[in-house]
């Protein structure tokens, strides 16, 4: 049996979607501000720099990066970079926009600030090669191509992921999950199927595990129970229909609730506000 796709569902449900908005030199110091809802993808392709962070109201003291290196921003962090007066540095920047905001289950996994030196992935040569073809050259269709070369890194950036997660040293999680041989087809079952009547047994059965034995090792891999995750994921779900405008009822059948009732208990008792008064306090649009 080929193993499952771990990104499939995960990146179909909740779209991720990349924006170019530099190229080139840097000078000086430049302030990314954090925003709730969006990430940051930089690459310094030539030259060094100090990177500073706003954490408890104080701007950290700069690291300097001096290779190549790939910097992941997956959730709101305001960050500085601070550059010589020249034009040795050379950088592409995007921004990405993630469906759900900070309650993608992904992006909730990951730290806000992640570096990669280009020279301890190879897998992104190939992408970024193709990437800065492009926007070295001004050409019809640029800035469109060159949003989707960069949605292209980032999948492939969250594959490497998830085949290497001790060298990412995470705190438990969902990317450490994906990455458990055992608990991976449980997590990708649930994601493609959330409205399936799920009990803690049928995801043992899929990890092929004892009931015990799983539920303890979901819990130390991915923070929280096997049930917990699957009442996240269906609400999470659940946001993305209601945006989408389908009805209370649908979605509560959708995501594997009985009744209406007994989905909006579980909405208001997570989220604290009824499907309908969540719509209409965030318009239909944010969590």
């Amino acid at each position: 049996m080929p193993p499952p796709d771990r990104l499939a569902a995960l990146l179909d449900s909740y779209r991720v979607r990349s924006r170019l908005f530099h190229v080139g030199p840097l000078c000086g110091v430049t302030t990314f501000a954090a925003q709730p809802g969006r990430g940051f993808l930089h690459v310094l392709r030539r030259g060094e720099m100090g990177i500073s962070h706003q954490t408890g109201g104080r701007l950290s003291e700069p690291r300097v990066v001096d290779r190549p290196t790939l910097l992941l921003y997956p959730q709101p962090l305001e960050h500085v970079f601070h550059n010589a007066p020249t034009e040795d540095s050379d950088f592409a920047c995007a921004t990405f926009d993630v469906e759900g905001g900070a309650t993608h289950p992904l992006v909730r996994t990951l730290p806000p600030v992640l570096l990669f030196p280009l020279d301890e992935i190879e897998s992104l040569g190939p992408s970024l090669d193709l990437l800065f073809a492009e926007i070295d050259q001004v050409r019809c269709g640029q800035r469109l191509v060159a949003d989707r070369l960069f949605d292209v890194v980032l999948v492939q950036l969250f594959r490497w992921m998830l085949d290497h997660p001790s060298d990412l040293d995470l705190p438990p999680g969902l990317l450490n999950g994906l990455s458990d041989e055992n608990l991976a087809r449980p997590l990708v079952a649930i994601h493609e199927s959330p409205g399936r009547r799920w009990t803690v047994e049928a995801m043992a059965r899929e990890a092929r595990m004892s009931r015990s034995s799983f539920a303890l090792h979901f819990r130390t891999t991915v923070g929280e129970s096997p049930n917990e995750y699957l009442t996240s994921w269906r609400l999470t779900v659940a946001q993305n229909r209601l945006r989408g405008g389908t009805s209370v009822a649908r979605t509560a059948t959708e995501v594997g609730y009985a009744t209406p009732a007994a989905f909006s208990r579980a909405f208001s008792q997570r989220l604290g506000r009824s499907p309908r008064a969540w719509l209409a306090a965030d318009g239909g649009g944010g969590s």
